[in-house]
């Protein structure tokens, strides 16, 4: 390691003020400082110590992600073989999800970062760490089939319009991973409705009664309240298969044993706020609750409990990697209760009573992103006048 740190430090000089390719600098530095921790020290006056950093926070997340990650890759494989019958080994599996994942990975991080560098360059600022987690997120949520250049684009407009016109990373009030969904969502609706989610077009041509429709598409598509979930098999689906993820879906996100493994790496690490998780899993039970036991004929399916709504769709991943990011959430301890209370009730209303969208985890934090700053400049101002109020009492 030190001889490569040798080597890369002698290319410095070329990339400084006055050097033939000083117009790469960001790209430079922002892999020198991806390889090797930044040299830069304080000198004088107060500052905040801590171990951590940006770059430290975004892999954490990206580790948090990988059993979700891989689970998603064999479900993939999985998918594919109870749709089109075929007799696939469990490593024959893992191999047919990576080759359908990998590709989207590679396009939104090229994308992603690539705009970044140049955002960096423009402005003369480093490259910031913040797309390490996007990237990834970004076609976890994507059903797999979805076409190479539809992510590229949406990945551009989230980048661009949605991060850099706000002055890159950590000046977002949106999260950039929902808003490439959501532009996939609206710009390009047929590719996102579920049906299909994981098996080629191709594929699926050659399956007799095939059906390919999410759980959630099931239920919004259910005229009574005895619907019954059925895999892409025709078989019907368990708890636990809902709560493992072998469920069609956008292919990272179907694992609630997995997403749970992965938020608790970031409780731990500290990376996380418990309490929006905890308030929006409060909030999600509650609405499904009032769902479940109060059907309309807008929403009938009743024998859908409100625990195992919440292992349905994007719910769990949602709560764990959208909406804590600290970035676009709240910021205070009360704001956090109120926005993720918030989001777990929006997310269920949308998804139980909007007949066009059977997924509502990705437009409820969105919605709240938007509404997080003004959370939290209520929670201070009342938080002033009863200071105020306690500070004129003992006078």
């Amino acid at each position: 390691m030190k001889s490569l740190k040798r080597k890369i430090d002698a290319l410095k000089p070329h990339f400084e003020k006055g050097g033939k390719l000083e117009k790469l600098h960001s790209v430079y530095d922002g892999f020198y400082t991806f390889l090797f921790t930044p040299n830069e020290t304080s000198s004088s006056g107060v500052h905040i110590h801590d171990a951590n950093d940006s770059k430290r926070t975004m892999i954490t997340v990206v580790i948090a992600l990988i059993p979700c990650l891989l689970f998603g890759i064999y479900n993939i494989g999985y998918q594919h073989a109870m749709a089109t019958g075929a007799d696939m080994a469990f490593l024959q599996m893992i191999w047919y999800g990576l080759l359908k994942a990998l590709p989207q990975i590679v396009v939104a991080y090229a994308v992603g970062l690539g705009i970044e560098f140049i955002a960096a360059q423009i402005r003369g600022h480093e490259i910031q760490e913040g797309f390490l987690v996007s990237g990834i997120l970004i076609p976890m949520i994507c059903p797999i089939d979805t076409p190479l250049w539809m992510i590229a684009v949406a990945v551009a407009f989230a980048v661009i319009f949605a991060k850099e016109v706000f002055g890159g990373t950590g000046y977002n009030f949106l999260n950039i991973a929902l808003v490439t969904r959501a532009f996939l969502f609206f710009a390009y609706p047929s590719k996102m409705s579920g049906d299909g989610v994981f098996v080629s077009l191709g594929d699926a041509a050659t399956v007799d009664a095939y059906s390919g429709a999410t759980p959630l598409g099931q239920i919004a598509s259910s005229t009574d309240g005895g619907v019954q979930l059925l895999n892409v098999a025709g078989e019907p689906l368990t708890f636990w298969d809902t709560f493992i993820g072998l469920i069609p879906g956008s292919w990272g996100e179907t694992s609630t044993l997995f997403i749970l493994v992965g938020a608790a790496i970031l409780l731990l690490t500290g990376i996380a706020s418990w309490r929006i998780m905890t308030s929006a899993v409060v909030g999600g039970l509650v609405m499904s609750a009032v769902a479940h036991y109060f059907a309309t004929p807008l929403y009938p399916a009743t024998l859908i409990d409100p625990v195992q709504q919440l292992c349905l769709g994007g719910f769990a991943f949602a709560v764990v990697f959208m909406a804590t990011d600290p970035v676009t959430a709240c910021r205070t301890n009360v704001g956090k209760y109120i926005y993720g209370f918030m989001i777990g009730v929006m997310a269920i209303v949308i998804r139980c009573y909007n007949t066009g969208y059977p997924e509502g985890a990705m437009l409820a934090v969105l919605l709240m992103n938007c509404f997080a700053p003004l959370i939290d400049y209520c929670v201070v101002e009342v938080n002033i006048r009863r200071r105020l109020a306690r500070t004129k009492a003992n006078v």
